[in-house]
């Protein structure tokens, strides 16, 4: 084990027996002391004295250490790992993996392609490319102040990263009052001796929560929020600590023939007592009987105010079938990892329990979200048609179904109709007040998509108080990198400042945190030539980072050093080019001046071309900005002042408009124009209005 030693026979014996049932997922305390020939007191009590650990711990080390040998020596997929080393749950193996080590598996995987110095280009490097490229569009957009191409925005990582308490800038008596009817479902335990009933209770959790959330009273820890505790020794008072609430549900089940045994229990974690603690015993005909009981007695006995129509939810049955609901649920249970073939086999769940019950809502909703997960990142959209039409189904079924709408916002994101999409997911949060996957997809398309930093913040704000999962260094880190880079999009630059200081804090490592801090910085300090050498820092860190290679070349520009932009702009051309990728055609027109400055004419007209036909198609509140500069660089000086009046009327645009405004070397020339000063102040003056508008409503909120 990397952080013990084994130079004792009992420990290596020991040692031995586990790695000689690796895979073996149910292979646990109680095995290894029979296969030591032990009492299972006698192991603990030895395992506890030489190592420090628990014996699930010493297990599950061994198990996480084998995972990195794996990641060095073979071609395994991270999920194909996890089951070599006995984790059933991939989601669930990332997450020790995370907090064993520091970082997650696919950063150890990195680090060693990175030692093999595999070219940009080659098709080794093309998913870690795409995977960089789509976390920089989604954690760092603040560099783009026009709409983007990457789509990736509902991805697990995203929820991984938005996932802490804005509690850590409020102040105790607001954590109090929040705290009042807050509540965590735990994950239930399987109290089956077959494992592979997991599923069935996972789906008991599940339902527990999800009717919970619908309540708009309730605050409800999102489910990946809690799934850290699944096999935690930590007390109940301690996780209610972690993640600020007021009460906590436990339960454990089984699913025995026609049978299902629940045993669940409230308890007060501020008094550490129990609320209830029932004792269940249904028939499967009536496990949706089993599950809205338990849901309303939860939430009246923590005095929860439930409206008629919260009731009727609560009171809604998901299928008539069991049968089909059990199936839904063997799908559901693949579908958390997210893995491509998990995914295939879920939908083929999800298509079972479709033909038991034509009309199931949910299944069609989680076949489309299946599918959507399956095109994620993807230029070429495979399964389009196929996620639209289940989409349809699910709000044929059940058109007040969050995840019906959820669905149908999926695949107008994935045809980049954002504007249709975001309709769906705001009544889909009125049906669910509590759905973390909502507030941090709207968070993330008013951040970029339909840009709007006004709600930006306010999405990312309450998706913080929904998930707060972040609990470990590197989740911590990410956390504060949103949030700092919310304030710093509408113009707050010191408390921006202070949030990424804190990411770099928790993990210095971070490879977005200096990104974001180099702008902060020269936000509130202006110096173009340091900003430029800290970011070419960045970049030769690690060269396969196109986002920073990209700021790299505007930097260059920026300070009309055209020779140097034109090396980093070229090579992203030979990579755009050999890769036939298309990140950011609102930076064309920058491409097209230094190409021309550069004397290669024909690549100028081409990316010339390029920016006209984005201007043409863009939809954003930018377009008036991007037109103007068109116009400039077009020598239609009047149209340029024209376009530029009427993005001075538009709301909630990003601080980096103002920040660059006038550092682009081509507005020199609109400069002399009689009416550039007067339009340039009223862009300014509409920024900061807005930006007093949203000082108002934090302070009002006493989030600032």
């Amino acid at each position: 084990m990397s952080e013990h030693s084994f130079s004792n026979d009992f420990l290596s014996q020991a040692k031995a027996r586990v790695l000689d049932e690796i895979s073996n997922e149910q292979f646990g305390v109680s095995e290894l002391a029979e296969a030591m020939r032990m009492s299972r007191s006698s192991l603990l009590r030895k395992i506890k004295k030489q190592t420090g650990l628990s014996a699930s711990q010493f297990i599950r080390n061994l198990r996480l250490d084998k995972a990195k040998e794996l990641l060095v020596t073979s071609e395994l997929t991270v999920s194909e790992i996890s089951y070599e080393v006995g984790f059933s749950n991939s989601s669930y193996f990332i997450k020790c993996y995370r907090e064993y080590f520091g970082h997650p598996p696919g950063e150890a995987r990195k680090q060693i392609d990175e030692r093999s110095e595999v070219d940009v280009i080659s098709n080794e490097s093309d998913n870690e490319l795409e995977d960089a490229q789509a976390l920089q569009e989604t954690s760092a957009s603040f560099l783009s102040t026009h709409k983007n191409k990457i789509i990736g925005v509902l991805s697990a990582l995203i929820i991984a990263l938005i996932s802490f308490y804005v509690g850590n800038t409020t102040g105790d008596s607001q954590k109090a009052a929040e705290s009042q009817k807050s509540i965590a479902v735990l994950p239930f335990k399987n109290m089956s001796a077959d494992s592979s009933n997991l599923y069935f209770v996972n789906g008991l959790m599940e339902s527990a929560l999800g009717k919970l959330q619908k309540i708009e009273d309730l605050r409800v820890i999102s489910r990946t929020s809690v799934e850290k505790y699944r096999a935690s020794s930590l007390s109940v008072a301690d996780i209610a600590k972690d993640l600020n609430v007021k009460y906590i549900v436990e339960g454990s089940g089984q699913k025995q023939n026609n049978e299902v045994l629940l045993n669940i229990q409230l308890i007060d974690a501020t008094t550490d007592t129990q609320l209830w603690t029932e004792q269940y015993k249904y028939k499967l005909d009536n496990v949706f009987e089993l599950q809205n009981t338990v849901a309303k007695k939860i939430a009246l006995a923590i005095k929860a105010n439930i409206t008629p129509n919260e009731f009727a939810i609560l009171d809604k049955t998901p299928t008539e079938s069991v049968e089909a609901y059990d199936l839904f649920l063997q799908g559901l249970e693949l579908a958390q990892s997210r893995t491509t073939d998990h995914l295939i086999q879920a939908v083929e769940f999800f298509d079972k329990a479709i033909e038991l019950d034509k009309e199931f809502a949910i299944a069609y909703a989680q076949k489309a979200i299946s599918y959507y997960y399956l095109d994620q990142f993807k230029i070429q959209k495979k399964y389009i048609d196929k996620l639209n039409e289940a989409a349809d189904k699910a709000l044929l079924y059940d058109s007040k179904l969050d995840l019906s709408l959820i669905a149908k916002a999926l695949y107008y994101i994935s045809t980049l109709d954002f504007n249709l999409a975001i309709p769906h997911l705001e009544k889909a949060l009125e049906y669910n007040p509590n759905s973390s996957s909502v507030v941090l997809i709207l968070s993330d398309l008013y951040a970029r998509a339909v840009p709007n930093t006004a709600k930006h913040l306010k999405y990312a704000l309450k998706a913080n108080q929904i998930n707060v999962e972040a609990n470990d260094s590197v989740s911590k880190s990410y956390a504060y990198l949103i949030l700092s880079n919310a304030l710093i999009q509408v113009g707050f630059v010191d408390e921006a400042l202070e949030q990424i200081d804190k990411s770099l804090d928790y993990n210095p490592t971070n490879p977005y945190a200096p990104y974001l801090k180099n702008y902060i910085e020269y936000a509130k300090y202006g110096n173009l030539e340091k900003t430029t050498e800290l970011m070419l820092k960045e970049w030769k860190r690690d060269t396969t980072r196109i986002d920073v290679l990209n700021e790299v070349a505007k930097l260059y520009y920026y300070q009309e050093d055209y020779k140097e932009a034109y090396h980093y702009y070229d090579i992203y051309n030979d990579i755009k080019t050999a890769r036939g990728i298309d990140l950011y055609p609102h930076e064309y027109l920058k491409m097209a001046i230094v190409y021309k400055k550069m004397g290669e004419v024909e690549t100028a007209n081409v990316f010339y071309q390029e920016y006209a036909t984005y201007c043409e198609t863009d939809t954003s509140i930018y377009q008036s900005a991007s037109l103007a500069v068109k116009h400039i660089y077009d020598g239609d000086y009047d149209q340029a002042i024209a376009q530029y009046k009427i993005f001075s009327n538009q709301s909630n645009f990003q601080y980096w408009m103002i920040v660059f405004l006038e550092k682009d070397p081509l507005i020199k020339a609109l400069q002399s124009h009689p009416e550039y000063n007067k339009t340039i102040k009223s862009i300014n003056e509409k920024f900061w209005e807005d930006h007093e508008d949203v000082k108002r409503m934090l302070i009002e909120n006493n989030l600032l």
